[in-house]
């Protein structure tokens, strides 16, 4: 498929209704066609891995075309640069998510982008790292206890950040740590715990919900199986 079949499918299944309804839950919709995840992974699946098409897509600006050059990417040919010249373009929590869920956690790189992005000002880079946190938590199955008891350490030093798509992401990466396996659900339960103590709303918020999930009796008969 040839970007000018992409982007003209992108418009006739376009939806302003869809686009509306996008604004609602925070997502950035200045330039957005309103078309939904199934479709967007169904075209990409027809479209196959293409590094070059997925640059194009990037820099179409749109937030499906971007989220789909995520999906169509070879995470393996993606450098450091690219990776900061599109952290630095996200402009909306749903293209930070995706790209970080899709390609940017698949990097050579993305251990490294946590450390560098989890005190960058920018407040989607940011996220970025947070979410890329929790997303490694799901998807690294080899990685060791050890990989995310060293990120406890960003998560305890940014969960003051008020700014909402930054506290909501922190939380999120403590949460996936602590759903991970016992130990780290002890671990996270602690940090949590220590995280409660600084005098901090956003701190405060954060640890008070992460602690409702990870003390509950569903996390704990998951992770006991």
């Amino acid at each position: 498929m040839k970007f000018e079949d992409i982007i003209r499918e992108l418009e006739s299944l376009s939806s302003p209704e869809d686009v509306e309804g996008r604004a609602r839950f925070g997502i950035n919709s200045t330039k957005a066609y309103g078309v939904r995840m199934p479709e967007l992974r169904r075209m990409a699946r027809e479209i196959g891995k293409n590094h070059a098409l997925a640059g194009k897509l990037w820099q179409y600006g749109y937030s499906e075309t971007r989220i789909m050059a995520s999906m169509i990417d070879d995470p393996q040919l993606v450098t450091e640069d690219q990776m900061e010249c599109w952290a630095l373009g996200f402009d909306s929590w749903d293209v930070c998510d995706q790209c970080c869920m899709n390609l940017l956690r698949k990097t050579p790189f993305a251990y490294k982008k946590i450390s560098e992005w989890s005190d960058r000002e920018e407040e989607f880079v940011k996220r970025a790292a947070f979410t890329l946190i929790a997303t490694l938590a799901v998807h690294d199955k080899k990685a060791d206890d050890e990989k995310f008891l060293e990120l406890f350490s960003l998560i305890i030093r940014e969960s003051t950040d008020p700014r909402n798509y930054v506290k909501k992401a922190v939380n999120w990466a403590l949460r996936q740590i602590g759903k991970r396996n016992l130990n780290l659900n002890k671990e996270a339960i602690a940090v949590a715990h220590e995280i409660k103590k600084i005098d901090s709303k956003s701190a405060r918020w954060i640890a008070s919900d992460a602690l409702r999930e990870l003390e509950s009796e569903k996390v704990r008969e998951r992770l006991l199986k």
